[in-house]
């Protein structure tokens, strides 16, 4: 077997991050050929210019596309790519050095078509970067839900960390216009079609996510709404951990109730959780402020998905709406 990997990266309207990302592939420990496929998705500020600075250091191919939404992109570069293992990233990831072969290194222990890897927050990030980073990692929030990691063929991958393979990718015809959700989408409709996945703890990125709590909570809202769309896709998938946050939201409003009532017990596990969440966070990132920041964005977090998942379970699973129909800026065309 001789893998000849691709980097497959839509952006759009993010010039800076490309800059960041492409700098950290240029000090890769990785002696083989591989290649970078950029993929503009319809910029009104292009990164062709900060492309064609690493085009003496870097192996890549840079292509300009109408908007058609980050899964349709990612499709569009794997088409055009020119190796037969795929690895997709986020504009907003900076790669460390070992990535590439550490990769290579676990595909050769074990061969699967499709892998995942973690993400962690870089030193340069800002306090906010951080403490969101803490909320979607950690396992006392809902960093476990994907699946287990040591599951081979249960990990969900996430497509700002992920790998598939060409066979895999013609098989299934890549990803869907749903966003988000169209890598969990991916995942499932793989494992349909016979093929594995596994996650790699070594193959990391460092993941920006979004930069301002507004942006957070906007994005975790839609994860929200999306989780009743896939679980009508795939019934099979569901699970009662998908519950948690909008559970979590209830039992939170409970125990302020009751706690006003005088009935104090429940308000004192609430508290007990997010002294838990302060002491972790802040031995993570040695920082006191950043745990307490970690605190409300795990609060945002559990709020913008529990309050979409909600919403979407009504209209999906009690309604029986057509998702299209009722969230549009959920789908691409």
């Amino acid at each position: 077997m001789n893998l000849y990997f691709s980097f497959i990266i839509p952006v759009y309207n993010r010039p800076d991050e490309i800059n960041e990302l492409l700098e950290s592939l240029t000090k890769q420990t990785f002696t083989k050929e591989y290649e970078i496929v950029i993929v503009e998705d319809g910029s009104a500020v292009s990164s062709e210019d900060v492309v064609k600075k690493f085009s003496a250091r870097l192996n890549i191919a840079y292509y300009y596309k109408a908007n058609s939404g980050p899964g349709d992109s990612r499709n569009y570069g794997m088409q055009r790519a020119k190796g037969n293992y795929f690895i997709i990233l986020d504009s907003d990831c900076i790669i460390p050095a070992g990535y590439l072969a550490a990769a290579e290194k676990s595909l050769y222990e074990k061969y699967v078509d499709c892998y995942g890897g973690p993400d962690a927050a870089h030193e340069s990030f800002s306090d906010i970067q951080k403490a969101i980073n803490y909320s979607m990692t950690s396992f006392l929030t809902t960093g476990g839900i994907r699946g287990s990691k040591k599951a081979i063929n249960k990990f969900q991958p996430r497509s700002f960390n992920m790998g598939i393979s060409k066979q895999a990718f013609e098989a299934t015809g890549g990803f869907g216009k749903i966003h988000p959700g169209e890598d969990p989408d991916l995942t499932i409709r793989l494992w349909k079609a016979g093929f594995e996945t596994k996650f790699i703890e070594e193959a990391f990125v460092y993941h920006k996510r979004r930069i301002s709590w507004g942006k957070f909570k906007q994005q975790v809202r839609k994860f929200g709404l999306t989780r009743p769309i896939l679980n009508s896709w795939h019934p099979e998938t569901k699970k009662i951990t998908f519950w948690f946050p909008s559970l979590f939201l209830f039992g939170m409003l409970l125990a302020v109730v009751l706690g006003v009532l005088g009935i104090p017990a429940f308000l004192y596990i609430y508290v007990f959780y997010f002294m838990l969440v302060l002491t972790d966070a802040s031995i993570k990132n040695k920082s006191v402020y950043i745990g307490m920041l970690s605190i409300y964005a795990v609060i945002v977090q559990f709020y913008g998905y529990g309050t979409g998942f909600i919403k979407s379970t009504f209209y999906i699973e009690v309604l029986k709406e057509d998702p299209k129909k009722v969230f549009p800026k959920l789908f691409f065309k």
